[in-house]
């Protein structure tokens, strides 16, 4: 038998309303480590893992005696869109709970000026997304592209990519990536 760690860690950060920076402070680990836990790119060693949990803060044994319930509904009014993002990027996700779940759809909304970061992200899986409105600087390994609406991106998220909105609009984009990496 084997515990899917990365998915139950993300629903009881999500159930806390914990971003992945904030636990990642709380326990004195770097984000981008709570990141590659939860996308099950990386297992934690016993101490690390309860020293994650004691920032969610939850017990070793009811982290593993628990077992989210998989989402049965199938339909999401915009405002039932859950805010996984901060600060001036949002990332409004389809669906609360993701556990059991191997895709993940957002509606991301970056503010003028607003970066992922000067450090690429890379993750296991893939992922793709179709600009709605405003301008969005893509860069995947050292290939970099100004996409505007109706513009698409689809890579394997292990390639390094970095997103950033260019112009003075907000940018809009709908996105889906598997497995979830939120």
């Amino acid at each position: 038998m084997s515990v899917d760690i990365g998915n139950r860690l993300r629903h009881l950060r999500l159930a806390h309303n914990l971003s992945q920076r904030e636990l990642a402070k709380r326990a004195g680990v770097t984000n981008s480590t709570i990141s590659l836990i939860e996308s099950n790119s990386a297992n934690p060693s016993v101490g690390a893992l309860k020293r994650i949990l004691d920032g969610i803060p939850i017990g070793m044994a009811e982290f593993f005696a628990f077992e989210p319930e998989k989402p049965k509904k199938a339909f999401y009014a915009a405002e039932e869109l859950t805010e996984i993002g901060k600060g001036p990027i949002s990332y409004r996700q389809v669906g609360e709970n993701l556990f059991g779940r191997s895709l993940q759809i957002l509606k991301e909304c970056y503010q003028p000026g607003s970066d992922t970061g000067k450090v690429p992200l890379v993750h296991d899986g893939e992922e793709g997304g179709i600009v709605l409105s405003g301008r969005l600087e893509v860069t995947v390994d050292d290939e970099r592209r100004i996409l505007g609406p109706g513009d698409a991106y689809y890579f394997e998220s292990r390639r390094p990519h970095r997103f950033r909105c260019v112009g003075p609009a907000p940018c809009e984009v709908i996105s889906a990536c598997t497995p979830p990496s939120f």
